[in-house]
């Protein structure tokens, strides 16, 4: 089989990012309201934040992370995990009505060998899916087509949360 490159330069972000400090976006995010469109923030509520996955798996993913910089469900207290557990419920919610997926994944992944892009703050992935999101794509070159750019995406769930008044915690 012939070896082919695809070009994804904004991959290099990602990819630098994880060699730098152990600065958390999500603690710079909630310091930072004011760079909340830049920073791709869909939610702020009392206990947790909610922002679109600037590298996303699939079209719609979404992060929920409490305030709080804590490591793992063992360091939230009551608050921070019903608050977030009704996010997820709200995400899927405004991602049904926004772009009508017919699925989700929905994960947390503790700790850098499991997954985690930043293992030093609690967050739940929450990923629509779709009948027949696997193409040639992903199974020939292990590589994912993001369809919408995120500030589109931003735009149009900001617009479903203020038609269906989500979060309404």
């Amino acid at each position: 089989m012939e070896s082919r490159n695809l070009w994804a330069p904004w991959r290099i972000g990602y990819i630098q990012g994880l060699e730098k400090s152990s600065e958390c976006f999500f603690c710079r995010n909630l310091q930072n309201p004011q760079d909340d469109e830049k920073n791709l923030v869909l939610w702020r509520t009392n206990q947790s934040i909610v922002v679109l996955n600037r590298f996303p798996y699939n079209n719609g993913h979404l992060l929920i992370a409490p305030n709080r910089h804590i490591g793992g469900l063992d360091e939230a207290n009551d608050a921070e995990l019903l608050e977030i557990a009704k996010l997820v419920a709200r995400t899927q919610k405004a991602l049904t009505l926004a772009i009508k997926p017919h699925g989700f994944n929905i994960g947390i992944n503790f700790g850098r060998c499991a997954g985690a892009g930043l293992p030093g703050h609690l967050h739940i992935h929450v990923v629509p899916r779709w009948d027949g999101d696997t193409n040639f794509m992903s199974v020939c070159s292990d590589t994912k087509v993001i369809s919408q750019s995120l500030s589109e995406l931003l735009e149009q769930l900001k617009k479903v949360s203020k038609d269906y008044n989500l979060p309404n915690l």
